[in-house]
């Protein structure tokens, strides 16, 4: 389960090396007019690194159960110190801010 939902080192690797293929063909057509003719073959490689950097953005912030159990204890925690703090500067004490 978690295989499909993180991005692994070495599919990060394959996604710089795509990036960096698709930057280096760019520079190597020096000419506006082979720039412009190389348009089907750019669209796709950007098709294909677009889709593969929308997989690594979403996979690379997926939460596993296991960070996702460990990220709500943090944040109770926090509401409950927060809760905490609210009611200690209360009415009461109105010295404290």
């Amino acid at each position: 389960m978690g295989h499909d939902q993180t991005y692994g080192d070495e599919r990060a690797r394959r996604l710089v090396t795509l990036l960096r293929a698709m930057a280096a063909r760019i520079d190597s057509l020096q000419h506006d007019d082979a720039l412009l003719a190389a348009g089907p073959e750019l669209m796709k490689m950007m098709g294909d690194a677009r889709s593969e950097l929308f997989h690594y953005e979403v996979r690379s912030t997926y939460d596993t159960p296991e960070v996702a159990a460990s990220r709500r204890i943090v944040d109770e925690a926090r509401r409950q110190a927060n809760d905490i703090d609210y009611l200690s500067s209360g009415e009461d004490n109105p010295w404290q801010a």
